[in-house]
């Protein structure tokens, strides 16, 4: 029998280091992007194999307003992004997972996420298939959600899946991106405190945000790791508190709310095995009594 080129991937490399990238984001494109790969190679020389940014690294989060000009921020993938994440990555002979606001044509925008390997190889993409329009995050006036939907990609040390952000909140995009073989999902994020609200509510949404995720991990017997920026921008304090939960929901590595940092968590697949056996979900799926779930509600 052959096996899927995921297990493959895991017997050979049983340990793989990940670094997240926790960032301060500036107004000037260029300064943050130098600014996240000079972050990248300190996670490289730590050790690291893959590195995730975090959402939208190269500007400051445009969607607190619904601004014509911030469409300016846009570029092609491949783009120069692409072309100095893949600089990197050869350089440092690691994976990258970025994010980028894409333009893929004239009004057809998407918030993207792109995983390039230690060649320098632009692996794949995933465009964000949940679009917030909520007070301070007008994302539907900027991206077209994604059409790509719910992918893996097999890397030198790992399968992996990209979700990104509001992703974060649906359990459906973690099941079917873990049935596809992934191994570890990437958050890429932007997440944070409505200044107004934080003292009241601030613990609390931090609280669910964690949880959420950790459950994605225990659902599905896979890694999950989310990279937030930090910092005051306008009306939003980034909370930071970028994570790695094993696939048994234990936050194995965590940073604060109020600094940069580069986090690095060494993750053990071989825990998938033992966690699926333990605890069988996927076995006990019960696949033909779930075609309700396709549909907006159920009368």
């Amino acid at each position: 029998m052959v096996l899927p080129h995921f297990l493959h991937m895991a017997t050979k490399h049983q340990i793989v280091t990940v670094g997240l990238i926790q960032m301060r984001c500036a107004a000037q494109p260029s300064v943050n992007l130098k600014h996240g790969l000079a972050l990248v190679e300190k996670a490289a020389k730590r050790g690291a194999q893959i590195v995730c940014l975090p959402e939208l690294f190269r500007s400051l989060y445009f969607c607190q307003t619904e601004d014509h000009s911030r469409f300016a921020l846009a570029e092609p993938i491949p783009g120069p992004t692409t072309t100095a994440l893949a600089s990197a990555a050869r350089a440092h002979r690691i994976t990258i997972v970025g994010s980028i606001f894409e333009k893929r044509s004239a009004g057809v925008y998407h918030n993207t996420a792109v995983i390039i390997d230690p060649r320098g190889k632009l692996v794949g993409r995933y465009r964000k298939m949940h679009i917030p329009d909520d007070p301070l995050y007008y994302e539907k006036f900027y991206f077209t959600p994604g059409d790509l939907g719910f992918q893996s990609f097999a890397t030198p040390c790992a399968t992996i899946g990209t979700l990104v952000c509001w992703d974060q909140w649906y359990p459906e995009a973690a099941r079917l991106t873990a049935l596809k073989g992934a191994q570890i999902l990437f958050y890429p994020t932007a997440i944070g405190w409505h200044l107004s609200e934080q003292k009241q509510f601030g613990a609390k949404q931090h609280e669910a945000w964690v949880t959420i995720q950790r459950s994605h991990a225990i659902a599905n017997g896979v890694f999950v790791a989310a990279t937030n920026r930090i910092g005051l921008e306008g009306a939003i304090q980034f909370w930071g508190g970028s994570f790695v939960c094993d696939p048994f929901g234990e936050v194995i590595a965590e940073a604060g709310h109020d600094k940069e940092e580069v986090l690095i968590a060494k993750c053990d697949l071989r825990k998938i095995d033992e966690t699926r056996q333990h605890w069988p979900f996927l076995r006990d799926r019960r696949i033909d009594a779930y075609g309700g779930i396709t549909q907006r509600l159920l009368d």
